[in-house]
């Protein structure tokens, strides 16, 4: 039976984390390692400045007041009784697409596990509430199945989302590329009840890129996404062009 360590960035009691865990049980022992409250947008944060609360919050279950990296480093190194088979990060309110892994906790909970040397995955329901959490523990299941029983390539990750939609809507698996896609008026200028001027990051328009093979044009089509992420971020064709055009003394 496979040992399987869950995290999220939404906190410990968002609702899709215990949907995961419960689900994933199929497969073996679950522990779940969870910030303690909503990290999202932490990206690969490590926590140095300052130690790390943990509490056991039931058999197997612990919250850290930390990001999700922290979760994954605590979690693996000193929580569970050996090296996880498997690190499922999720199940994310909101899509991780395109740019948007840069940003994830979620993603970074996933990127941290391969950096470990654990096989990772994260996932995501793209939508709006209600959440339909059942059908990403369907897809969960799946690709949890599929990498205990082939592997990943060296230093890969998934990146799932689906849409947030019933199950039989969903018309399978599409693997994908990451997107592009910009926001605008994401900036939104606020005033303190003493009149001065702040900002405040979030919402606005999103526009996405026409590009076949994508993670945001599987979703159009409703199917789910799953994008294989590589650790190693060379951009190898830029160093035969830096090469070309002499940089190198």
């Amino acid at each position: 039976m496979a040992l399987v360590l869950v995290t999220n960035d939404d906190g410990f009691f968002s609702k899709g984390i215990q949907y995961l865990a419960e689900a994933l049980k199929e497969l073996g022992e679950v522990y779940i390692v969870a910030p303690d409250r909503d990290r999202s947008a932490v990206s690969h944060a490590l926590t140095m400045h300052r130690p790390l609360r943990v509490d056991l919050i039931r058999e197997n279950c612990y919250s850290v007041n930390g990001t999700p990296t922290d979760c994954v480093v605590v979690g693996v190194k000193k929580l569970l009784p050996r090296e996880p088979d498997l690190i499922v990060s999720g199940i994310n309110k909101g899509a991780n697409l395109g740019e948007d892994i840069t940003y994830s906790g979620t993603v970074s909970a996933a990127i941290e596990g391969t950096i470990l040397g654990v096989p990772s995955f994260a996932i995501s329901l793209v939508g709006e509430r209600p959440f339909r959490y059942e059908t990403a523990s369907y897809y969960a299941i799946k690709i949890a199945k599929f990498i205990l029983e082939k592997g990943l390539p060296p230093d890969t990750l998934l990146n799932v989302n689906l849409p947030n939609k019933p199950l039989q809507e969903i018309k399978g698996i599409k693997i994908t590329k990451q997107g592009k896609r910009s926001y605008e008026n994401s900036i939104h200028e606020i005033f303190s009840p003493w009149g001065e001027k702040q900002y405040w990051i979030g919402g606005g328009v999103v526009s996405w890129q026409k590009m076949e093979g994508t993670d945001i044009q599987a979703i159009m089509e409703n199917c789910a996404s799953v994008t294989p992420l590589h650790i190693d971020l060379t951009n190898y064709q830029a160093l035969d062009y830096l090469r070309k055009h002499g940089i190198e003394e």
